[in-house]
């Protein structure tokens, strides 16, 4: 089994895991939640929009700018593939 190398850095790990227990986050809420800035948000997330694991709708409310991101189809099962990866490993270190 391959390791999803995508999800497996730590902030796309983060998008991905957040909007997996969320219908869907703004920008700013997975920043605040992740600690992070614009700019390093913006780079993974657009990676994750590019394999297809999110969908990012941008929009108005009223005059102010809004983006959201959703958790899509194939971003959930790369995530649950990613988790049973990580448990594998984990059971193996266990049993040795």
């Amino acid at each position: 089994m391959e390791l999803d190398r995508l999800i497996h850095e730590r902030l796309r790990l983060g998008i991905v895991s957040a909007l997996a227990v969320n219908a869907s986050l703004s920008f700013n809420e997975l920043k605040t939640l992740l600690k992070t800035s614009d700019g390093n948000l913006s780079v993974h997330a657009r990676k994750l929009e590019e394999a297809e694991y999110i969908t990012c709708e941008k929009y108005f409310e009223g005059r102010v700018p809004k983006t959201e991101y959703r958790l899509t189809a194939a971003g959930k099962r790369a995530l649950e593939r990613y988790l049973d990866h990580m448990e594998a490993l984990i059971q193996a270190m266990r049993d040795r």
